[in-house]
């Protein structure tokens, strides 16, 4: 609670939200000041897309990207971590993204362009997810962290967690524009960074990314009911991991299942039975996961009584991510309409 405060606090004095390790005490000073920041967030709100400056296009570097003042502590993480060389632009990103298909230049620019907005209005926020000793026990932690994309007040909020094969993170091509997406809805979205190296630690992170909202969700002003949580690909296996098993499994608290589970591309097979709504998508073309696969795993699920909801997009491979402009465009509508048909 206290590290979340303190980086609020950070915001509203222009310091950044990531590298500022000061402490407050949570009195009424602090109660005001988290108030306050708040109010002029909601104030600042406007549809970016429309309204948004044109800061980046794509002859931009991404060096330049990263090191846009902007945003300052947390820019390296808009792209793999892995990094790239210094003439790279972001015409160039697909290099990036090995694992990917469909990586679209125009809906990149969009996005990052509409970042940088909701960063300068603080409707865009980065918060780290473990504290400076974890990080100091294990260094790995310093690459982890949650992009919040802030809706409207007491709206449920989504999880959104890119692939990379575990081998990187493709938030760019595969969450940041999902949670535009769901932002423009009005939910909250969160966008994780997680560790790669596999599916155990990736998951841990998720573990404590749900965590950290619950415990800060009256700061956030998120609700935590009728959650969901979104992947694709190692995204995916996260969710999926999680739906099975819970948070308290891999580290998190023992906390409420989501409402619904939104997953791309995997072939992921392992179920309990006792996973919520689950709704599953994929590329009739998929080289990496393959599609019966999929089905298998959601054919399972509806046996056991869960409800499903199962999509196959023609001449699409693995990792499309977002699909602007490919057979699967429009397919987060239904999965935010399935995602609303499991709401209490």
């Amino acid at each position: 609670m206290k590290r979340l405060i303190t980086l609020m606090l950070c915001l509203s004095l222009g310091m950044g939200m990531v590298g500022c390790a000061a402490q407050t005490d949570e009195d009424n000073t602090t109660e005001i000041a988290i108030q306050q920041e708040t109010e002029a967030v909601q104030e600042a709100q406007t549809p970016l897309q429309e309204n948004g400056e044109t800061v980046f296009d794509a002859d931009t570097l991404i060096a330049d990207v990263m090191n846009d003042p902007v945003f300052e502590g947390y820019g390296r993480f808009l792209f793999p971590t892995e990094t790239p060389d210094g003439d790279m632009k972001i015409s160039d990103m697909a290099e990036m993204f090995p694992l990917h298909n469909n990586v679209n230049v125009t809906t990149s620019v969009n996005t990052l362009n509409a970042m940088s907005d909701m960063a300068e209005s603080g409707t865009l926020t980065f918060y780290d997810i473990y504290s400076d000793e974890e990080k100091a026990d294990d260094p790995r932690k310093e690459d982890t962290g949650l992009f919040f994309f802030r809706g409207d007040a007491d709206a449920p909020f989504a999880v959104v967690n890119a692939g990379g094969g575990f081998s990187y993170v493709a938030s760019l091509h595969a969450a940041f524009p999902h949670a535009l997406d769901l932002n423009e809805r009005g939910y909250n979205a969160f966008v994780l960074q997680y560790r790669t190296g596999g599916l155990s630690v990736a998951t841990e992170d998720l573990a404590r990314a749900i965590s950290f909202i619950f415990e800060n969700a009256e700061e956030l002003q998120v609700s935590t009911e009728n959650y969901s949580l979104w992947g694709g690909s190692a995204g995916a296996q996260m969710v999926a991991r999680i739906s099975s098993y819970g948070t308290a499994e891999f580290g998190g608290d023992d906390l409420p299942a989501a409402a619904a589970i939104i997953m791309q591309y995997t072939a992921y097979q392992d179920y309990t039975g006792n996973e919520p709504a689950t709704f599953a998508c994929i590329g009739e073309n998929d080289t990496m996961s393959n599609p019966d696969s999929m089905k298998q795993r959601i054919d399972n699920l509806s046996a056991a009584g869960i409800d499903t909801e199962f999509h196959v997009y023609p001449d699409l491979n693995h990792g499309w991510g977002y699909g602007e402009d490919t057979p699967a465009e429009g397919w987060m509508d239904d999965a935010v309409a399935f995602w609303e048909k499991q709401m209490n």
